[in-house]
């Protein structure tokens, strides 16, 4: 499966912390199809963006399924978590952006 990471590594990520994203997964490096809200955005693009806009963003490689999604934000103010998957129990920090 196609996955979508965030630098820095926080979900809900905000413009203003210079988001990258990169698509990581099988497939041919350099053919990457990037989406943004639900749209082809972008075909045959690199694996990594930096992110200037609002919206929500998801890639692709040929042959494999979309990435889950990532929401990038203009707020004035955000609570962030961890961007990877958490369990019960795990100890979670939470960072209140302003």
């Amino acid at each position: 499966t196609t996955q979508l990471l965030v630098e820095p590594p926080w979900r809900l990520a905000v413009l203003w912390d210079q988001v990258t994203l990169t698509c990581q997964g099988l497939g041919t490096t350099g053919a990457i199809t990037w989406y943004k809200d639900g749209q082809r955005w972008w075909q045959k693009g690199p694996d990594y963006i930096t992110v200037t806009k609002t919206g929500t963003y998801m890639c692709g490689r040929p042959g494999t399924r979309r990435s889950p999604s990532m929401r990038v934000l203009y707020e004035w103010l955000v609570l962030q978590g961890p961007a990877w998957p958490q369990l019960e129990g795990d100890t979670v920090t939470l960072h209140c952006r302003s």
